[in-house]
């Protein structure tokens, strides 16, 4: 059915107005993206900080050099505590290819963190068959043997054992010693008996119960 004419005249005429005006509003929206695009490119990047990282997957024992570091972004806050130049140091476990190369994962005070009640102490194991049987995280208590009168003490009881350093130069008699060195986390109270036993004595090891 047709409509009148009276009603379809108005539909008519704001027709004409928009085809009239649609370069215009055309333009308009385009210069809006135009200006929007400008914003978003002007707008300062998000603040970030450097942050020293592992370049590659370093296995425990290893001494880092300077190509086995990188450099990465992390946003302000989020950043964990990484030493700006650890190079030199030793892992004292395994570090992957991007992870922040922080204190706790190396040879040194920083294994103790989160445990103010003991000391990161290096002992010398005689037999280093033995040690290698050790693992990072195992509990021993460290016995101290006499080979003359056949007798041992316990020097330290339920010792976490921290860090298993590589000693190539010591394994094959480098610098006249022998064994293999362990890093084990010693109360204060035991540190002086441990220290003398390492000295004195024949050192091994008993797993804790």
């Amino acid at each position: 059915m047709r409509l009148p004419d009276r009603l379809t005249r108005p539909a008519r005429a704001a027709r004409r107005a928009v085809l009239a005006r649609r370069r215009l509003l055309a333009a308009v929206l385009a210069a809006v993206a135009v200006a929007a695009a400008l914003e978003a490119t002007a707008r300062p990047a998000p603040a970030t900080v450097a942050v020293t990282v592992a370049a590659r997957d370093l296995p425990v024992g290893a001494v880092v050099g300077p190509e086995d570091l990188a450099t990465a972004a992390w946003a302000p806050g989020s950043a964990p505590a990484a030493l700006p130049d650890p190079v030199g140091r030793v892992l004292a476990a395994p570090v992957r290819a991007g992870e922040p190369v922080t204190d706790v994962r190396l040879v040194g005070p920083g294994l103790t963190e989160g445990r103010p009640d003991l000391v990161a102490v290096p002992v010398r194991l005689p037999d280093a068959g033995m040690a290698s049987l050790l693992e990072v995280g195992d509990e021993v208590d460290l016995l101290a043997a006499d080979p003359r009168s056949g007798g041992a003490d316990v020097v330290a009881s339920g010792v976490p054992v921290l860090a298993l350093p590589v000693d190539d130069d010591t394994a094959v008699g480098g610098n006249g010693l022998t064994g293999r060195l362990v890093v084990v986390g010693a109360a204060t109270t035991e540190v002086t008996a441990v220290a003398d036993a390492a000295t004195r004595s024949f050192l091994t090891f008993a797993w804790s119960r």
